[in-house]
C-alpha cells in the first residue's frame, strides 16, 4: 500500500446529492466501510448550489421523493405541488439527518483524482485537501447538472458591477431592487428567474438566444385531505412511475396523435397544460417520434402562450422554431411569459443582434447597441452530464484518462460501468434514463443494482466487475438508435452536448424510459452479470 494513503475504506462516494445520500446509506446497511466526499459544505448536491430565485423542480413533490422507506414517505409533508429548492433542500438534510449521513462524508472537500492500482485493483483517491484514500470501489454521484456553465464572452472580467451565476447562488440570497439588471439566458434557471427578478428590479433586460417551450407550472398549495390521499396511494403510485418512461404516474393518452377527434385531442393537450411540468412532451406516445403529431402539440402550446403575451413581436420572438417541443426539456415556470408585458422588460434576441463584448458599464451588442448594467446574471446552464467527471482526472488500466476515453462521447455499458475502469461506476449520468426521468428514482434503481452487484461479488469471491469492450460498443450503439429514431436528436440541446463549443454532438442519455431500462439491467444482473467480466485478484 502506498504509503502516503491516510484510509482505506470498501467504498469511496463522490457527492452527497440524491444519489450519494442514498448510496451510503444502502452501502452502509450492507456492512461497507464508506467514505463520502462532498464540495459543497452540507448535503442536497444540485440543490444545494441552485439558490437562484423561483427555483423549483419540475416533477411533483411527491414523486420527486425517496421510496425506500415507508416511514419517511408517510413523515414528511410537502408543502406544494411542485416544491422549491429551500423545501427539496430541507427533505435531503431530513434524510441526512434521519440516518445519520453526514458522518459518512467530508464536506467543503473536491475530489481531484482517482487512478487504478492494475495489480490490486484498488483506487486511490486523493482530494484537495491533502487526502489520499484506497477503496475497492469507487461511485461517482456527481449528479449530470453541477458543473455551471460560463460562455467566453470577451470584457467579462470587466464588467464592474455584481456578476451572478444561477448555478452557484451566494447562500444569503441577491437582492436587484432598484438596479438594472442582464439576464443572459432563457433555459430552465432563466425562465424560472426572470419573473421574479423582474419584481425587484429597476429595468430588467433579457439577453436571449434560443428560445424554450415552458408551461406554466400551475402550482397549488397541498392541504392535509390531498396529501393523506398520496400518501394512502404510494404504493400504486411508485409501481406506475416505476414502469413508465419518466418515474411518474403519469402516462400518455393510450392512443396515438392522429386516432383520436380534435376535441378528444385538445383536450388531452389542456389536461396536460393544467398538470404543467415537463409531462406535455409525451401527452401521446408518439408526440417524440412523429413530426406531424409533434407539430400538433407544438400549435395547442404555441396558442396558450401567445394568449399571454401582449405583444405579439415579442411573442414571435418567445415562440421557439428551431426545434420540436420537448426535444429540449420543457421547463416549468410561474408566470414567465407574462413579465414581458412589463413595461421595464426588454428582451434582445440575440440570434439578431448578438453580444460582441462586456465592459466596465455593461454589455455591447454587435451593431453598437450598448446596455447599462447594473447587475448580470448568467443564466447560462451546465456542461451537462459529462462536465463534473471532466473535473477530475480519472486514471483507469494503463493510466488512461476517463476523458480521452469519452472525447468523442461518453462510453459506458448500462451507463453503469466503463471498460479499462473495474470496479467505478457513475451513477445516473450518461447512458442511463438520467436527466430525461424522475432522478430519485433513478437514483434508486442504480444503487439497488449497485448494491446487489457488489453483494454478489462478496458472496462469490469476486474481487473486482470490469465492463466488456463489445459489450460497451453494443451500449453505444443502442443508445445511439434509439435516440436516432425519435426527433431529440434534430434539436442543439445540452442533451447532446450543443451547449458547450467543441463538445462531440452525442445524445448522452439512454432514451427507452426508466421502464425499460429497469428490465434491461435487472435482465443482465439475472443472467450473472453478462457483458461484465467477474475477477478474482
Amino acid at each position: 500500500m502506498n504509503d502516503s494513503i491516510t484510509e482505506s475504506v470498501d467504498v469511496v462516494v463522490v457527492g452527497a446529492g440524491v444519489t450519494g445520500l442514498y448510496a451510503v446509506h444502502r452501502l452502509r446497511g450492507l456492512g461497507f466501510r464508506v467514505r463520502g466526499f462532498e464540495r459543497g459544505d452540507d448535503v442536497g448536491g444540485v440543490w444545494y448550489w441552485n439558490r437562484y430565485p423561483g427555483a423549483r423542480c419540475d416533477v411533483e413533490s411527491v414523486d420527486y421523493s425517496y421510496s425506500f422507506d415507508e416511514e419517511l414517505q408517510q413523515e414528511w409533508d410537502w408543502s406544494e405541488k411542485y416544491a422549491t429548492q429551500p423545501e427539496i433542500l430541507r427533505y435531503l438534510g431530513h434524510v441526512a439527518d434521519r440516518f445519520e449521513l453526514r458522518r459518512s462524508f467530508t464536506f467543503s472537500t473536491s475530489v481531484t483524482s482517482a487512478a487504478l492500482d492494475e495489480e490490486t485493483l484498488r483506487w486511490t483517491v486523493c482530494t484537495d485537501r491533502g487526502e489520499v484514500v484506497s477503496a475497492r470501489f469507487c461511485v461517482f454521484a456527481v449528479g449530470c447538472l453541477s458543473s455551471a456553465h460560463v460562455p467566453d464572452i470577451p470584457g467579462a472580467g470587466e464588467f464592474s458591477g455584481a456578476v451572478h451565476h444561477t448555478g452557484a447562488w451566494p447562500h444569503e440570497g441577491v437582492d436587484f431592487t432598484g438596479l438594472r439588471v442582464g439576464v443572459i439566458g432563457t433555459g430552465s434557471s432563466g425562465i424560472q428567474s426572470i419573473p421574479l427578478i423582474a419584481e425587484q428590479a429597476a429595468r430588467l433586460t433579457v439577453f436571449q438566444r434560443s428560445a424554450n417551450y415552458s408551461i406554466p407550472a400551475g402550482n397549488t398549495p397541498l392541504d392535509d385531505a390531498t396529501r393523506s390521499g398520496q400518501k394512502a396511494g404510494y404504493a400504486e403510485r411508485r409501481r406506475l412511475s416505476r414502469a413508465s418512461g419518466g418515474g411518474s404516474p403519469h402516462t400518455p393518452y393510450p392512443a396515438r396523435t392522429w386516432e383520436v377527434s380534435e376535441e378528444r385531442r385538445r383536450a388531452a393537450y389542456e389536461e396536460r397544460w393544467r398538470l404543467g411540468g415537463v409531462l406535455y412532451a409525451k401527452t401521446f406516445p408518439d408526440q417524440l417520434s412523429d413530426p406531424a403529431a409533434n407539430d400538433a402539440a407544438r400549435a395547442f402550446w404555441e396558442e396558450k402562450v401567445r394568449a399571454l403575451v401582449d405583444d405579439p413581436a415579442i411573442a414571435d420572438l418567445l415562440v421557439p422554431t428551431d426545434h420540436p417541443i420537448g426535444t429540449k426539456r420543457i421547463v416549468t415556470d410561474s408566470h414567465y411569459y407574462e413579465t414581458f408585458n412589463r413595461d421595464d422588460v426588454r428582451l434582445v434576441s440575440l440570434r439578431e443582434n448578438a453580444i460582441a463584448r462586456i465592459d466596465a458599464d455593461g454589455i455591447v451588442l454587435a451593431d453598437g447597441t450598448r446596455v447599462e448594467l447594473d447587475a448580470i446574471v448568467f443564466a447560462t446552464g451546465f456542461d451537462a452530464m459529462t462536465g463534473a467527471v471532466d473535473r477530475i482526472d480519472i486514471r483507469g488500466r494503463g493510466g488512461r484518462g476517463l476523458r480521452d476515453v469519452w472525447r468523442e462521447g461518453p462510453r459506458t455499458y448500462l451507463g453503469l460501468g466503463v471498460d479499462g475502469f473495474p470496479n467505478l461506476f457513475n451513477l445516473t449520468g450518461p447512458g442511463s434514463p438520467s436527466v430525461l426521468a424522475n432522478v430519485v428514482l433513478c437514483a434508486e434503481q442504480h444503487v439497488d443494482w449497485l448494491c446487489d452487484c457488489l453483494r454478489h461479488l462478496r458472496e462469490h469471491g469476486y474481487d473486482a466487475i470490469e465492463a466488456r469492450e463489445e459489450a460497451v460498443e453494443e451500449w453505444v450503439v443502442q443508445c445511439r438508435d434509439r435516440a436516432a429514431a425519435t426527433l431529440y436528436p434534430t434539436a442543439d440541446s445540452w442533451y447532446l452536448g450543443a451547449n458547450i463549443p467543441g463538445k462531440p454532438r452525442v445524445f448522452m442519455p439512454f432514451i427507452g424510459g426508466l421502464g425499460a431500462y429497469g428490465e434491461i439491467i435487472t435482465g443482465v444482473a439475472s443472467s450473472g452479470y453478462q457483458g461484465f467480466e467477474l475477477i478474482q485478484v
